[in-house]
């Protein structure tokens, strides 16, 4: 049964995962993985041509929202697997901002906070590094500053690191709420006050990392936040050493930005029968687990977690598990429906950061500088926003 999807496109990644399949599920599947731009044109080409040949689609959100046409409802799957334990805030993105769900969950993944345990002696009094906030954050960065001498906070603000999706999916959703609509309210500005102070008390060399577990492993730096792949070779040798825990709240919530994948059943695709039996088998437990283990994607649904998981996917699974059910949660998405513009508005908030933080410009000027550049690009593509902002099909996203 063909199964077409973006995910686990290097080879090894690809080899673990069709193990985990062909361990876990009871009909065969040939797992083919393609990128994002192959996976939307051989979808569309083919419901277009009313000529079908797969039987299973998996993407991230953002890949299958803008396909949701081509894509069969799937709201009696998901009934059938009420007692799995998907989060609320999965479930209503399913529905892709329509009525009906298009897709199942499948796994997802995240960011969060590594901390190599010699940092605690920097903690300051009343700060809870497994419920972080923001202020505490800082004042934590500066203490460490000043008591190792040096800055052992990191960010991976390398020329291919992660650091947009700090800013998009942690700090302006956490202190203003959203993402786009708010990009240069008040809030924002504050938000951006706080990270030329943060900026102070993180390394300078920070510019230079692309991922944050080779610094970490090598103690340049005690403190990072990261994507979960890019952080779980840093605990690999010594797991009692390290911690895992959220990202910090603010304001408006502790934002964080979810990264989810689900599986899709294309209209009029093949094996119908099959490819819903396939889609039940990828909600188990066992599979859940077994994909954790060969490719660190978590678990969407509620499950005990082994004892026996590698140490470091072990911490990450706590944290993600953690932030993710905060009582003050909030939930925010890379870009959806950008295509290849998609870069662009990232460049959007890194060009924030360059200027606030190394090139030192006024803050409010540069927001409104940048948003001005921002609502050029969502003009011409003319989307819907995605969450935390407000998610209003037909109304196109812009900065208000």
């Amino acid at each position: 049964m063909g199964f077409l999807s973006t995910q686990f496109t290097p080879v090894e990644e690809k080899q673990r995962y069709e193990g985990v399949l062909k361990k876990t599920l009871s009909v065969p599947v040939a797992y083919n993985s393609v990128d994002p731009g192959v996976f939307t044109s051989t979808v569309q080409t083919q419901t277009e041509a009313g000529s079908v040949k797969t039987a299973l689609l998996g993407g991230l959100h953002g890949e299958l929202a803008p396909l949701a046409d081509s894509l069969e409802d799937v709201d009696q799957i998901l009934r059938d697997l009420s007692g799995s334990g998907f989060t609320q805030d999965i479930l209503d993105l399913t529905k892709v901002g329509g009525t009906t769900s298009k897709y199942v969950p499948w796994m997802q993944a995240t960011y969060v906070v590594a901390v190599n345990k010699k940092a605690l002696e920097w903690l300051p009094s009343g700060v809870d590094v497994n419920d972080l906030t923001y202020e505490g954050f800082l004042a934590w960065a500066q203490a460490a500053k000043t008591g190792a001498g040096r800055p052992v906070f990191g960010m991976p603000a390398g020329p291919k690191g992660l650091h947009h999706r700090f800013y998009q999916g942690f700090l302006l959703p956490s202190f203003t709420g959203g993402q786009i609509t708010t990009f240069r309210n008040q809030d924002a500005v504050m938000a951006w006050e706080y990270m030329k102070d943060l900026w102070d008390a993180t390394a300078p060399a920070s510019t230079n990392f692309d991922a944050m577990q080779e610094p970490l492993a090598r103690g340049e730096v005690l403190v990072a936040w990261d994507h979960v792949a890019r952080l779980i070779g840093a605990p690999a040798d010594n797991p009692d050493e390290w911690l895992m825990v959220p990202a910090p709240r603010g304001p408006k919530g502790r934002g964080y930005m979810l990264i989810v994948a689900g599986v899709a059943l294309p209209k009029n695709g093949l094996e119908r029968e099959r490819a819903e039996q396939a889609i039940r088998g990828l909600a188990e437990p066992t599979t859940q687990i077994e994909t954790l283990r060969s490719n660190a994607f978590f678990p969407v649904v509620q499950t005990e977690l082994p004892t026996d998981l590698a140490g470091a996917i072990a911490l990450e699974a706590a944290a993600v598990r953690l932030q993710q059910r905060s009582a003050d949660a909030l939930l925010a998405l890379p870009p959806v429906g950008l295509g290849p513009k998609e870069g662009e508005v990232s460049q959007i908030f890194k060009n924030c950061f360059q200027e606030i933080c190394l090139n030192g410009s006024a803050v409010q000027s540069t927001l409104d500088d940048q948003a001005s550049q921002l609502n050029t690009i969502l003009q011409e593509l003319n989307v819907p926003c995605w969450a935390p902002d407000p998610v209003s099909p037909g109304e196109k996203c812009e900065v208000a």
